[in-house]
């Protein structure tokens, strides 16, 4: 959404941890079918390891919020059951890299459940999970793993970044009839922005074109579309006009925004905090070469993490993160600057 049509409807000043909790006690007032579960997700342990589902148990009730022992897999076998028995269940893996400990759950039962029945078994399931870098929890705790979901077919990765978007993107994962893996961090889920009072779902798979421009295409998601939202200045002090994207859905993603403002500007860069090698950048850079061959005025270029675990130490973790100085250099190089 725009700034010009934002300032046409009422909106309210929120966090994305604020926008989760609308969107889920939105859903959970409308469907009992709705419930949550997962480690601390109930009010008498805080409502979840940040305060997302604060409230929500004791207005629902600890059965529809349940906090569960620390056991990942069980987690995920029971939301896939309560899923499969006709429920809709958020199910919360605290950190992203917790999910190793459930993958046999996830990736052979929950996003094949529907193709091994023929289509007669559907898991309308969501899965919730923390990760990113940033604030020295290391290496067993932060990494970004949707390429591994991406590569996973039956399964949507959704990565809000901006307020408005957790809670359209939130509403329509609970929705949707098959398994969805949304990936939150800190970055976003505590940066304010205001929010459509009547906030409804925004599809899922529907990339946001938050700024315009016509020299390079820049797309990315998560925390380091605010490190891409930083480094406008100083690509605007060398002379280069950025059309920034959002994915907001990384599987499916919007190849058709993508490519049509690739095509418009000619250059393609894509920014994750996920590993560079074998991550969503290479996917998209080839598609775009595969489809705009001839087209683009120089090779799309990604950036991502080195290729080693997140580190501990503050210097080697900020040099470990794609910094803004490293987004304007990348698209001095790419517009030839």
């Amino acid at each position: 959404m725009s700034a010009e049509t934002m300032d046409k409807v009422e909106t309210v000043k929120m966090t994305g941890v604020a926008a989760i909790n609308a969107a889920i006690d939105e859903a959970m007032a409308a469907d009992e079918k709705v419930i949550m579960l997962g480690e601390d997700v109930a009010d008498r342990e805080g409502g979840g390891v940040v305060g997302v589902s604060r409230g929500l148990s004791t207005k629902y009730g600890d059965l529809r919020v349940r906090s569960t022992p620390i056991a990942e897999q069980s987690i995920m076998g029971a939301a896939i059951g309560a899923a499969m028995a006709g429920y809709k269940p958020i199910a919360e893996i605290m950190l992203m890299n917790f999910t190793t400990v459930a993958m046999d759950m996830i990736v052979n039962h929950a996003a094949k459940l529907r193709f091994m029945s023929g289509g007669q078994s559907q898991v309308p399931l969501v899965i919730r999970t923390l990760t990113g870098a940033g604030n020295q929890t290391a290496g067993q705790h932060a990494d970004f793993y949707e390429a591994w979901f991406c590569h996973t077919a039956g399964i949507k990765v959704v990565v809000p970044t901006f307020p408005a978007d957790f809670k359209g993107l939130y509403l329509s994962a609970i929705q949707d009839p098959d398994p969805v893996i949304i990936i939150e961090t800190g970055m976003t889920l505590f940066v304010p922005g205001e929010v459509p009072v009547n906030q409804g779902p925004i599809p899922l798979g529907k990339a946001n074109v938050v700024v315009p421009g016509s020299d390079v295409t820049i797309v990315s998601y998560g925390s380091q579309m605010y490190r891409v939202m930083q480094a406008m200045e100083g690509l605007g002090e060398a002379g280069i006009s950025a059309e920034v994207i959002d994915l907001r859905t990384i599987s499916p993603w919007d190849k058709q925004t993508v490519l049509a403002s690739a095509e418009k500007t000619g250059r393609l860069l894509v920014v994750h905090e996920a590993g560079k090698n074998f991550g969503p950048g290479a996917e998209i850079c080839q598609t775009a070469s595969e489809n705009l061959w001839g087209k683009l005025k120089a090779a799309p270029m990604r950036l991502g993490a080195p290729y080693c675990s997140v580190p501990f130490a503050k210097k080697l973790e900020d040099a470990y993160l794609i910094q803004p100085a490293d987004v304007v250099a990348a698209a001095k190089t790419i517009c030839g600057k």
